[in-house]
């Protein structure tokens, strides 16, 4: 048992730790945790796997948990995500963040203003009620994102700025006709009475958002609002006071306070719309997946809930249908329209054998697809989770704006504060000095620093995943601007992964047709990926094949059979010194396709009287994509250092780079040494990406600053990459490149003009240069001009037809 009880210096924190086999192992985990400094007392219990620990405030549940992990234990952990409801600017989301990260057990948390979602990294002992209460405590309210959203009000969401704008009409409308020279001011009381509707009824929120600010020891955007609204509205109470309602009264300032709140209503409601915007992306993706899926089971076909579908299940999918989950079509043939999972814009042909992304449309044909991947484990649900993923994280420059919002509503008090000395001090007297102080306090808003950079990060990365870029998180998109060299692997990323027929030389006298035609007849049976190339090529050129008799495979060798009465070998250079054929006059030809790092295979006729005779010979190589050569050639338009790594031999390798206009080739390199030659490439401080889609590319992913993974290929370079290309199309290297550099500018734009807002706005609102009325507008204007600049990354499309 823990005999330490926690005091008001110190916590107790609970971990689940696995891997405990034995007392030794519990005595090793108390003896390890007992040594950290700050560390009084810790308890291992192996029947619950819980480990009970004492220790001062200071000590963070991340330090247990390495220590834990370097004796040789796990430590469970979870990820959750809540719905955070109330927040109005960056300085909320900063007091969010840091009551959470305060919680006993919490390694991290991230709060995303614009996705209004808190991400949170804890022990798994720390349970989600936990996290709430944290957030409720801190005056905002919470739910698991799983929950259910509350229930809608009862008008829509423009229904009270329609009212305030309403009410406000009166008050701001004498000013306007005064410029007319027409006096249509409105009785004191009147005015008292439109204003106060407006102040406490629809300007209530901005109350209660403040005094849990307070409540909380801290300041938003919302305490400013009241402040400064309802100092303008108090003022003009004092004078009607003690004027009296009569005409031509000193002048009142409800016009003020009232238009205010309109105004900031009016924005935080445009504010609203564009960030329901800039999620468009993702309510897309979720709208891809069917309610019900058509299971055939025992020759009948039933509609299913598409939860109840299992694996192995057949689907059918009728013309028109989305089909509801990943699988293999095992009958039939359509086209398939998956613009909106790969990006890819025209449907693509697939029958049987071929695989069948659950979202896509089916366009003709009925198909019936054998199911592979169910529920979390799809495709699109995975594109889901990538997209969710990035939108909440948060970008490296995000930290400075969550600096600068943690101090900036105490220092727009001060400066308030100060305006109101000043203009004392000057002789101005209380109205004006008050009026100023009021417009300084509406002006400087937060609200604007903490939109621009994830509302850029979220219109940037939905943009992208539409045209089948899928950005991991926030901090690859916003390093991949930086990019200085792009090194690719080559086969499968450059090049097309199979072997192709790119030659066939016939001896003199040997009809080439022909020559194909025998070798095609001859690998009918067979399986060999150069069997396949010449079948591939004997299709293409429309050949009608004979059939082959006595067909046997010669280990290692070759292949041999009877065509057309013919006795036929085709096989290798060793084949053929075995059989004593010479290559004669085809000699420089082979030497120059060996040379480029093809393979070569030669076909012979044997005579019957002993030996063969050469009838020519085939080069097999690895075909570059057709839109590698527009790939490299963009990225070195957009001054980009391309490099290839290959594992092929030195001329295959320097053959592809030629043709596509690498500038630098690294040939021969074993798989385990690709990681080391991008570390090398990242010498200097030079920021470097790596295109790769095997196995063996996952360390050199890993490696480089950012990892890019064609989904043409593994999971494990996917899982690895922090930017994954949904077709195997080496173009969108650089469309993902030119997004990252969008959204930085994005980023930038917001950032420039929020602070621009802020470092001119106060300083003329202190001087007396703005009205409230006009810093409100001022205000409600930031917001929505940051948001709205980043809403125009929605209209970025890839370059060139797709």
């Amino acid at each position: 048992m823990n005999t330490a009880t926690p005091t008001r210096d110190t916590q107790a924190l609970s971990l689940q730790v696995t891997g405990m086999s034995c007392a030794s192992c519990v005595a090793r985990v108390e003896r390890t945790l007992k040594k950290l400094p700050g560390v009084h007392d810790a308890s291992v219990n192996l029947a619950t796997e819980r480990a009970a620990v004492t220790a001062d405030r200071g000590v963070a549940a991340a330090v247990l948990a390495d220590a834990v992990r370097r004796a040789g234990f796990g430590v469970a952990v979870t990820d959750t995500t809540l719905q955070v409801a109330g927040m109005s600017c960056a300085s909320c989301s900063g007091r969010v963040e840091r009551a959470l990260a305060k919680l006993p057990g919490v390694l991290s948390a991230s709060v995303n203003l614009a996705t209004e979602k808190a991400t949170v990294q804890a022990l798994s002992t720390v349970s989600t009620q936990a996290l709430v209460a944290a957030i409720e405590k801190a005056g905002y309210g919470a739910r698991p994102d799983s929950a259910p959203a509350p229930a809608a009000a009862a008008w829509p969401d423009w229904a009270p700025v329609a009212a305030s704008s309403v009410l406000t009409l009166p008050l701001v409308a004498p000013m306007l006709a005064a410029l007319a020279g027409r006096d249509l001011m409105l009785p004191g009381l009147w005015q008292l009475v439109l204003a106060s509707l407006v102040q406490f009824v629809f300007g209530a929120r901005f109350y209660r958002a403040g005094w849990k600010a307070l409540r909380a020891g801290s300041g938003n955007m919302d305490l400013l609002v009241a402040l400064g609204t309802s100092a303008a509205w108090g003022l003009s109470s004092w004078l009607l006071l003690r004027h009296g309602s009569a005409h031509g009264m000193p002048h009142l300032y409800y016009e003020a306070s009232a238009a205010v709140i309109t105004l900031v209503l009016l924005g935080k409601w445009l504010e609203a719309r564009a960030k329901r915007q800039t999620s468009a992306a993702i309510r897309a993706l979720q709208a891809l997946r069917p309610a019900t899926a058509r299971v055939r089971r025992d020759g009948v076909d039933q509609d299913v809930p598409v939860d109840a579908v299992r694996l192995g299940d057949l689907v059918v999918v009728r013309p028109g249908e989305r089909v509801p989950v990943d699988g293999e079509v095992v009958a039939g043939n359509s086209h398939l329209d998956e613009s909106l999972i790969t990006g890819e814009s025209l449907p693509v042909a697939r029958g049987p054998g071929e695989r069948a992304t659950g979202g896509a449309v089916n366009a003709e044909g009925l198909l019936l697809v054998k199911t592979l991947a169910v529920g979390t484990e799809t495709t699109l649900a995975r594109i889901i989770r990538l997209v969710e993923s990035a939108q909440a994280g948060k970008a490296p420059i995000q930290r400075l704006v969550d600096r600068v919002s943690a101090v900036f509503v105490p220092v727009v008090l001060g400066i308030a504060a100060l305006t109101f000395a000043g203009w004392l001090l000057a002789g101005a007297g209380v109205e004006a000095a008050l009026i100023d102080a009021v417009a300084v306090l509406v002006i400087a808003c937060p609200c604007a620093l903490g939109l621009a950079t994830p509302t850029a990060i979220m219109a940037g990365t939905g943009v992208a995943a539409r045209h089948g870029i899928l950005i991991r998180d926030a901090e690859a998109l916003e390093t991949a601007h930086a990019l200085q060299i792009v090194a690719f692997d080559k086969t499968g990323t450059l090049t097309e992964g199979r072997p192709a027929l790119v030659a066939l030389e016939p001896a003199p006298g040997v009809d080439a047709a022909e020559l194909l035609r025998a070798a095609a007849a001859l690998q009918q049976a067979s399986e060999h990926p150069l069997a396949r190339a010449l079948l591939a090529r004997a299709a293409a050129d429309s050949l009608a094949l004979p059939p082959v008799d006595g067909a046997r495979a010669l280990a290692g060798r070759g292949v041999e059979g009877r065509v057309d009465g013919a006795a036929l070998v085709l096989g290798s250079t060793r084949l053929m010194d075995e059989l004593g054929v010479a290559p004669g006059a085809l000699a420089p030809a082979a030497a120059g396709h060996q040379a480029a790092g093809r393979s070569v295979s030669w076909l012979a006729r044997r005579r019957a009287e002993g030996g063969a005779e050469l009838l020519g010979l085939f080069a097999f190589g690895d075909t570059i994509k057709p839109s590698a050569r527009e790939a490299v050639a963009r990225l070195k338009a957009a001054g980009l250092r391309t490099v290839m790594l290959s594992g092929d031999n030195r001329g295959s390798a320097e053959a592809v780079a030629a043709a596509l206009g690498i500038d630098e080739v690294h040939a021969e390199v074993l798989p385990g040494d690709k990681a080391a030659v991008v570390q090398a490439l990242k010498a200097g401080g030079r920021c470097v990406a790596m295109v790769g889609d095997g196995l063996n590319d996952a360390p050199a992913l890993a490696a480089a600053d950012v990892g890019i993974a064609m989904s043409t290929g593994t999971d494990v370079a996917m899982e690895t990459a922090g930017i994954t290309l949904m077709r195997g199309d080496p173009r969108l290297v650089a469309d993902a490149i030119e997004v990252s550099r969008r959204t930085r500018a994005k980023i930038r734009q917001g950032l420039f003009w929020a602070f621009v807002y802020n470092v001119v706005g106060i300083p003329l609102a202190a001087f007396g240069l703005l009205s409230p009325v006009v810093a409100g507008a001022a205000m409600a204007a930031s917001s929505v001009s940051v948001v709205a600049n980043a809403l125009l990354l929605r209209r970025w499309h890839p370059r060139g037809p797709r």
